[in-house]
């Protein structure tokens, strides 16, 4: 993970209200993603994840990591959107993160599939609390949850929905981003 600590190392860091909010490739795609680093992120998640279905995502910046691991494995991937469509068995999520709260909705997955959750990053887990609640709900079996940063409650995170999130780097940003 040697790209990834020296660029979040080097990442600028944004005040929103009372937030320090680190801007980042990985997880904002400014100024630009690297196809090296994009590759070292989906490299590792890939020697980790179990045998499943498909790979969930949330847009937006989950999607480059999906759209790669993807490739890399042969799993086709779905992205929970932020647009309604009105499909049949079409769910709503209402999330709630560290900004504010918007609508994901959730398309093509039945009871019984099986999937791996992966995304950039991981704060206040508001989007994967939301998302992991209803997955359950609906009868989806998800067999892993992978985040390339946490800079967030991961351990409260994990009690919440149940599970296990795997994360490939952790980070406390102040004035300056600390690897963990």
């Amino acid at each position: 993970m040697k790209l990834l600590i020296n660029s979040l190392k080097k990442a600028p860091i944004v005040k929103k209200g009372d937030y320090n909010y680190i801007v980042h490739p990985i997880t904002d795609g400014i100024p630009y993603i690297e196809p090296s680093l994009l590759n070292e992120v989906v490299e590792e998640i890939a020697k980790r994840m179990p045998a499943c279905q498909r790979i969930v995502t949330m847009e937006a910046m989950g999607i480059p990591i999906a759209s790669l691991l993807s490739v890399k494995t042969g799993i086709p991937f779905t992205i929970i959107r932020k647009r309604k469509y009105g499909l049949p068995g079409e769910r709503e999520v209402v999330q709630k993160t560290g900004y504010g709260e918007a609508k994901l909705y959730i398309n093509g997955m039945e009871k019984g599939d099986e999937i791996v959750i992966v995304d950039d990053v991981i704060s206040t887990g508001g989007t994967l609390v939301a998302v992991v609640e209803t997955l359950k709900e609906m009868g989806v079996v998800i067999k892993g949850i992978f985040i390339a940063i946490n800079k967030g409650r991961k351990e409260e995170i994990e009690k919440k929905i149940g599970m296990k999130i795997t994360t490939l780097v952790n980070i406390a940003v102040d004035d300056e981003v600390k690897i963990l």
